[in-house]
């Protein structure tokens, strides 16, 4: 396979506008981890990237855990059913939840590049099944 770079996109990479990658998390009632759950629950991601979390299951949001951001990142609600892009810019971990399901643990988290905000962010208080989950996920990180 040939690759052809123009020179409009080699200044659109230096200029880090370039080779971002968008993963994708699917919102369901069923997955492999259970009930009530993001798929993949863990997402390493790199600065610029975009997380899609798609309702692929209907009664689901995006929501951000107070305490659970990098600092200088605005929290953020979506309203439910929605497809919500999150574009990652600052390093750290991103805890997410799904609001009417986060005690039965519907939870993300997703580490951008260096977690320099993990010790924070692991003390914050779960609920319900979360709290293990979180657990799990947090051992995950890098």
């Amino acid at each position: 396979m040939l690759l052809r770079l123009t020179m409009a996109g080699m200044l659109a990479v230096a200029a880090g506008g370039g080779w971002a990658d968008t993963h994708e998390v699917k919102m369901l009632n069923k997955g492999e981890a259970g009930a009530m759950v993001f798929e993949p629950a863990f997402v390493k991601a790199q600065p610029g990237d975009v997380v899609r979390f798609v309702p692929t299951d209907k009664g689901h949001n995006v929501e951000s855990i107070d305490g659970m951001l990098p600092e200088g990142v605005e929290s953020f609600k979506t309203k439910f059913n929605q497809e919500f892009e999150l574009t990652v810019d600052q390093e750290g971990v991103y805890g997410i939840k799904c609001t009417p399901h986060y005690a039965m643990g519907m939870i993300a988290l997703v580490q951008v590049g260096e977690a320099v905000n993990l010790d924070e962010a692991a003390a914050v208080p779960q609920k319900g099944k979360a709290k293990g989950r979180m657990a799990d996920l947090v051992a995950q990180v890098e």
